[in-house]
């Protein structure tokens, strides 16, 4: 062989070796690019079948195989949306376990855990205790702000577990307990509605909420939120805000008081002249209620009150540093 074809052998390795070098990192298991707002598995990509100078063919690395932790394993973790479901634009993932993950395996279980999604996206987990579930039982995601209209989002849980959904559009609802008024933007459109909020000592709360279901008729019976036997009725047309009791639905004291004062026992009221009814037919999950006014913030955990945590504070609760 002559030195010049020797050479241009030598010059067809070296660019074969820069374009399998190419390959491999293009293959890289780390985060993705936009879109991706969840852990990775944090693996690379191996060259199993890599052969030696022999040409024997001698495996020289070999991928690890995903340990899944074990509050990922079996039928014990919820996801808070359906696949397919369209959303508001206000909707977090909520994703629940059967039992407490311990503090020391919680960035395992985030780092098995990814948001893609359609449109460029920041967002974040974190570990939010649910007023109904022990510390470490829950884990939330969302946007550092409202979901973009449209956006389409796919959500892994572990190896098992698929959500996809959309979100429709927009749809924010602000109630001002001291006017007396909700302003419903929806997709740029504004209207006016007169309303009436909790009494004095029974204060709606204050903050953003966001829907999380909606009921034709709801019975809602007093003694399960503190208030003795004041009340054990049906109403009509309820949009569920918060765990601990709160809903936006129909109540006929808002014939005589919506839009002058307060009445009721926490929830807020709308009249029964068709108002609640096109308010709740309107509605999806997902879409926000906030209330300025008032006192008490609601809690992260009470229901979707993610979006009353800062974004700074938000992140700081993921268990990836």
């Amino acid at each position: 062989m002559t030195r010049r074809t020797r050479n241009r052998h030598v010059a067809r390795g070296a660019a074969a070796a820069v374009l399998c070098t190419a390959v491999l990192a293009g293959c890289s298991g780390g985060p993705g690019g936009s879109g991706d707002g969840g852990g990775g598995d944090g693996g690379r990509a191996a060259a199993a079948g890599e052969r030696g100078r022999d040409g024997a063919g001698t495996p020289t690395e070999r991928a690890k195989p995903v340990v899944e932790p074990a509050a990922l394993r079996g039928d014990g973790v919820r996801v808070n949306v359906a696949d397919g479901q369209r959303v508001g634009v206000g909707m977090p993932v909520s994703v629940t376990f059967a039992r407490p993950v311990p503090a020391a395996e919680r960035a395992a279980v985030e780092r098995r855990l990814r948001v893609r999604t359609s449109t460029p996206t920041t967002g974040s987990w974190s570990w939010v205790k649910d007023r109904n579930l022990h510390e470490g039982q829950r884990v939330d995601y969302r946007p550092r702000s409202y979901w973009k209209p449209g956006t389409e989002v796919t959500v892994r849980v572990g190896a098992d577990t698929v959500r996809r959904f959309t979100v429709a559009r927009s749809l924010v609802a602000t109630v001002d307990v001291r006017a007396h008024t909700m302003t419903v933007t929806k997709d740029g459109t504004t209207r006016r509605v007169p309303v009436t909020a909790g009494a004095p000592g029974m204060d709606t709360w204050n903050g953003t909420m966001v829907v999380s279901d909606k009921q034709r008729r709801v019975l809602m019976d007093s003694r399960t939120v503190g208030y003795a036997d004041a009340y054990k009725d049906y109403y009509n047309y309820a949009v569920h805000l918060t765990t601990s009791g709160t809903y936006l639905h129909e109540n006929p004291k808002a014939n005589t008081y919506a839009g002058n004062s307060n009445v009721t026992h926490g929830c807020i009221g709308l009249a029964t002249d068709g108002t609640a009814r096109r308010f709740f037919e309107e509605v999806i999950p997902g879409d926000v209620v906030r209330v300025t006014g008032s006192k008490d913030t609601v809690a992260a955990g009470n229901g979707y009150g993610d979006w009353n945590v800062p974004w700074k504070e938000w992140t700081s609760g993921s268990a990836l540093k």
